[in-house]
């Protein structure tokens, strides 16, 4: 099932920084699903409200709102290289993410989840590459960001308090461009 062309089309980039947060997350919000149409596998995966209290299986887990905030903040879309950037990006700036976990929801994206929301090769690839560049950005871990706070700020003002490198990104999405040529989120990020 492909996404509709409203939702794949839907992008804010990192050059459109004077934006508001909150105007930027109002734009998001037209085209999010709500919690109750995310599948409970992936909830009980990437949603910090069930975890079970001791065991932290995903570092970098949020609730919807954040990972939109996020979203807009990473400057991403919302379609399959989109998503898996901005969860292994978020995974990545906590600095713990081992290479169990990092195989263990690779194994959950690509073979557990339903079918609309699996993530291929590719997909994978751009999650890993988003962990590692996750890790190497001195940004305040995303899981732990009071993104409300940022909501009269502009995105550069959010994303420079924050401490996201705009231009760490721009150079992995030339090379996510250059890697694949026939992914449209891949193609429009720069």
């Amino acid at each position: 099932m492909a996404l509709p062309e409203r939702v794949a089309k839907w992008h804010i980039k990192l050059d459109d920084d004077q934006m508001t947060v909150a105007e930027a997350f109002a734009s998001i919000q037209s085209i999010a699903l709500k919690q109750e149409d995310i599948p409970l596998i992936i909830q009980l995966v990437e949603n910090p409200k069930f975890d079970i209290p001791g065991i932290n299986l995903f570092n970098g887990a949020t609730g919807l709102k954040a990972h939109d905030y996020i979203h807009v903040l990473l400057g991403r879309g919302v379609a399959p290289k989109d998503e898996a950037f901005v969860l292994g990006f978020t995974m990545g700036s906590t600095n713990r993410v081992t290479t169990t976990e990092e195989r263990l929801y690779s194994f959950f994206a690509k073979y557990l989840y339903p079918k609309v929301y699996q993530m291929n090769d590719e997909d994978l690839q751009v999650f890993k590459d988003a962990v590692r560049l996750g890790y190497v950005s001195d940004c305040t871990p995303l899981d732990t960001v009071d993104f409300e706070q940022y909501s009269n700020h502009s995105l550069k003002d959010a994303r420079e308090a924050i401490g996201l490198e705009v231009d760490l990104l721009k150079a992995y999405f030339a090379i996510e461009k250059k890697r694949y040529p026939d992914s449209r989120e891949s193609q429009r990020n720069l």
